[in-house]
């Protein structure tokens, strides 16, 4: 990829992360405001300007809003009361095994977890409320998370000797994606389903187009490669020659190793720091009670963490003590506003991954190719990242009691087989054709079609709500009850 393409690339990112950030800060501001205050100073508003009609009906306009988004006597009386059908066999069970299968080995070959078909899956056929679908999703993203990265971990780099999860691009974003899943889990709670869908589809309509044009790029160029490996093996002087990342003139570069060759133990023993302290925050925030002081005491803890932690291998990689090695020489040189957005990135896909029950690969697949790491060290490392997060989010889902033990085991074990079975597959396919690009294209797809059926899901519930007059604003997570 050009400089040009990364520049432009990373400009168009940056816009759209400072302004999601900048959404969901408000949208938290707005939430945290006591109704009681903000009605006194309508009220004065209203009061104040009795004389000017233009000005009083702006002012009726803003107390009808407010008093639409956050209603403390319906959030606190009506709020969220789960929906968990009987584990029956029956025609429910069957489909959603089969969907469930299909979403985990789609999921776990783009790097994406599979949870924009997880959820659907598990409202629209098994039955259940859109947030305990929610939970049970994140537990089978870490169940398809978990068998591809023990996949992934005999597995080598196609072109560089160096295991296939590039560990320092996780230890840059993992952290991040931890403390925005914590984020993203009380969004959960406070958002309601319209601002969540709204969110989704904007989200994954640019992810998903993003990622497929990428995915013709890649295909063009790989095509140039692949004439030009044929013309080598003709004959041909003039030919350069320039060896696919993977294909069938080479598929001995992606030999099989033990898994402890693979494992560089000084950047996996960070990470599971991370995971270990925050879930030792969590099981704290347990004997806490929601929003005392110790409750946002431990909470605020996470940031030291997950800042330190990243800030170490973002300083490394700056001072040039530390690269990205599956760039290749290109991960030399880092600035620090790269550094910058691409933790920002981290956060943002933790937010989208613990609001929404997905896999930050929806976030950070894209994000990754459009750093020009090669789709299969993209793949395995967001699900190698993903590992830690969904597991995390199981754990905050368990301790809010938001799913099922028996349901959740049986749809992790469906999703941990699909993963296994699909990494293998979707190999062979690329030693076959010589194509990296299946990867995108899938990724591609696979965002796609979660935007399709939890847009429409969405929806349709909006749809419904508006009809029964239902109640459409924030939940107070202050007054939140399982």
């Amino acid at each position: 990829m050009d400089m040009a393409g990364v520049k432009r690339g990373l400009r168009s990112m940056s816009k759209s992360m400072l302004m999601m950030i900048f959404n969901l800060v408000l949208a938290f501001v707005l939430v945290s405001a006591e109704r009681g205050t903000t009605m006194e100073v309508i009220s004065r508003s209203n009061n104040n300007n009795n004389n000017i009609g233009t000005e009083n009906s702006e002012s009726n306009f803003l107390f009808r809003t407010v008093n639409l988004l956050w209603q403390s006597n319906k959030s606190s009386s009506s709020g969220y009361h789960h929906a968990w059908p009987d584990m029956e066999f029956g025609w429910r069970i069957v489909m959603g095994s089969v969907i469930g299968f299909c979403g985990a080995a789609f999921g776990s070959v783009g790097g994406v977890g599979g949870g924009g078909i997880f959820v659907p899956m598990l409202s629209l056929i098994i039955g259940f409320d859109a947030k305990s679908a929610t939970a049970i999703s994140k537990c089978m993203i870490m169940g398809s998370s978990v068998s591809t990265v023990y996949y992934n971990l005999k597995l080598r780099h196609p072109t560089l000797d160096m295991p296939i999860i590039d560990y320092d691009l996780a230890l840059l974003i993992q952290p991040m994606l931890m403390l925005g899943i914590s984020i993203g889990v009380a969004f959960n709670v406070i958002f309601a389903d319209w601002m969540v869908t709204v969110l989704l589809i904007i989200l994954f309509t640019g992810t998903s187009t993003k990622a497929f044009f990428k995915g013709v790029e890649t295909w063009k160029k790989e095509t140039i490669k692949k004439r030009e490996a044929a013309n080598y093996n003709n004959g041909g002087d003039d030919a350069e020659y320039t060896a696919l990342a993977i294909g069938p003139n080479n598929d001995d570069k992606v030999e099989e190793v033990r898994v402890v060759e693979n494992v560089y133990w000084k950047e996996f023993g960070l990470l599971v720091f991370v995971w270990v302290s925050f879930l030792g925050l969590q099981i704290g925030k347990k004997y806490t009670s929601t929003c005392s002081m110790g409750y946002w005491v431990i909470n605020l803890m996470q940031i030291p963490i997950s800042v330190g932690v990243s800030m170490y291998e973002a300083v490394g990689l700056y001072k040039g003590r530390r690269i990205i090695a599956s760039k290749g020489d290109e991960g030399t040189n880092w600035r620090v506003h790269q550094l910058v957005l691409y933790c920002a990135c981290g956060v943002l896909a933790g937010v989208v991954g613990g609001l929404l029950g997905l896999g930050g690969g929806f976030i950070m697949g894209p994000m990754f190719l459009e750093m020009g790491i090669p789709p299969q060290v993209s793949s395995a490392t967001a699900t190698f990242a993903m590992t830690f997060s969904s597991s995390m989010s199981v754990v905050e889902y368990y301790l809010l009691k938001r799913f099922p033990i028996p349901y959740a085991s049986y749809f992790v074990g469906v999703a941990t087989v699909a993963a296994l079975i699909g990494q293998h597959v979707l190999r062979k396919l690329i030693i076959l054709s010589g194509r990296t690009s299946l990867i995108i294209f899938i990724l591609a797809f696979t965002i796609f079609v979660s935007a399709i059926t939890l847009g429409g899901v969405g929806i349709s519930n909006i749809i419904r709500n508006i009809a029964r007059h239902e109640y459409m604003g924030f939940e107070n997570l202050c007054k939140y009850e399982v």
